[in-house]
């Protein structure tokens, strides 16, 4: 076991995403890094922004040329397969189309921030989806830390097209 942490920075600028959250952040960054086998290599920060559809779109549009929100956004600072230390990278969330999402798909609201938390936090590690065998290989890692964490298989009722 490393005997460095990770210290995760909240910053939570809208007052509709739950405090109670906050208190999971850690755990599920932890059960994440667990879940792969991966050791934290010296001191390590990760900062998350919990903020709404009008900033997470600005950031969108700034950073992607994407003019609209999006649930999750993902800045990482550390190469793949670097060692995880220093400064690892940013996550935004916004919270109307997390809350929206949630809603749509009948998922409880923190067990989808989980999942995007997760999505957005292997994205800082190196994962990607946009190649059909990297997206399955990302998609299972998604699956076996959410079991960890007891939240249902968000790809179990997607079908095949």
């Amino acid at each position: 076991m490393s005997a460095y942490q990770i210290e995760i920075d909240v910053l939570r600028n809208d007052e509709r995403w739950p405090e109670p959250l906050a208190d999971q952040i850690d755990h599920i960054v932890s059960t994440a890094l667990d879940t792969l086998g991966l050791v934290i290599e010296g001191p390590a920060e990760l900062s998350l922004l919990l903020t709404n559809d009008e900033e997470q779109q600005k950031l969108n549009a700034n950073w992607r040329q994407k003019d609209k929100s999006t649930n999750v956004l993902s800045f990482p600072q550390i190469e793949p397969d670097e060692a995880i230390e220093g400064m690892l990278g940013d996550i935004s969330f916004a919270y109307e189309t997390v809350k929206q999402e949630a809603e749509t798909e009948q998922k409880q609201f923190d067990h989808h921030f989980a999942h995007l938390l997760v999505h957005g936090f292997l994205h800082i590690l190196g994962y990607d989806h946009l190649e059909d065998d990297e997206a399955e290989e990302m998609e299972a890692a998604e699956r076996k830390i959410l079991a960890r964490l007891d939240i249902a298989d968000p790809y179990a009722d997607i079908v095949e097209q």
